[in-house]
């Protein structure tokens, strides 16, 4: 009797002990299958996606292709195939030429003709000193353009043919080419004498003046009237000064 419980109570814990095995598999199964069924939705869902998407892509694609058709008729009739492209390097070439423009405007201001006979009137004036022993020659410019005055007044203190050179102090050049404008002036200190009075001293009532050209001394001669009384001239002291905008301490000392 004691034997017969016992195998009946090992019975049935055998059969709850299946039973538990059985339903924990069932329950695996069940959750395999609603993982298997979850991935199954998920990736149909992300196909389903993917295709929208594809479906959404080419709808862009070809409402871009269509778009850009559009557009390419639209640029063909107007032009506008130049802009895109070539356009706007054509454009900045033209803006590049401009600059090459103003660059060319302002060497043709810094290249202005060299001041001819003609074109300069020339005035002589006695410094502030007794006895005098230098005058400022003023030329201006009455061309009625810019003309470029170029080195120093080259003088002779009497006939051309037998009047000694006049040398220029070479620290009084300028830096820069003197540009006048129409009506504009420019200086030289001269220097005439000494002081005091010499044997070799001449009286002077005019004298000429000549002007530079690029290639050397230019046509035509000056002539210049003394201030009153005459210059009392030694041609071997005489200098000149550069033509300047206005006369400079040191370098238009001398």
């Amino acid at each position: 009797m004691r034997n017969h419980r016992k195998n009946t109570v090992l019975a049935a814990a055998a059969i709850a002990v299946l039973s538990l095995g059985l339903t924990a598999c069932g329950g695996g199964d069940d959750a395999a299958g609603a993982k298997d069924a979850g991935s199954a939705g998920s990736a149909q869902s992300t196909a389903g996606t993917g295709d929208s998407a594809a479906t959404g892509g080419g709808t862009a694609d070809q409402a871009a292709a269509k778009s850009g058709s559009g557009s390419t008729g639209g640029s063909t009739a107007g032009g506008s195939t130049g802009s895109t492209g070539g356009g706007s390097k054509a454009g900045s070439t033209s803006g590049g030429g401009s600059k090459a423009g103003s660059t060319s405007g302002g060497k043709s201001s810094a290249a202005a003709p060299a001041c001819a006979y003609g074109d300069i009137k020339v005035t002589a004036a006695k410094a502030d000193e007794v006895p005098t022993e230098h005058i400022t020659l003023t030329a201006t410019n009455v061309s009625g353009r810019s003309c470029t005055l170029l080195e120093y007044p080259l003088i002779a203190f009497g006939p051309i043919q037998t009047a000694k050179d006049i040398p220029a102090v070479a620290k009084s050049k300028p830096g820069a080419p003197i540009v006048l404008k129409a009506g504009m002036p420019a200086y030289a200190n001269v220097r005439i004498a000494l002081g005091g009075v010499h044997e070799d001293n001449k009286v002077v009532k005019e004298f000429n003046v000549n002007l530079f050209a690029p290639q050397g001394p230019a046509e035509g001669s000056i002539v210049v009237k003394a201030p009153a009384g005459g210059l009392a001239v030694d041609e071997a002291a005489a200098k000149t000064g550069y033509w300047t905008y206005e006369l400079r301490n040191g370098a238009d000392e001398f």
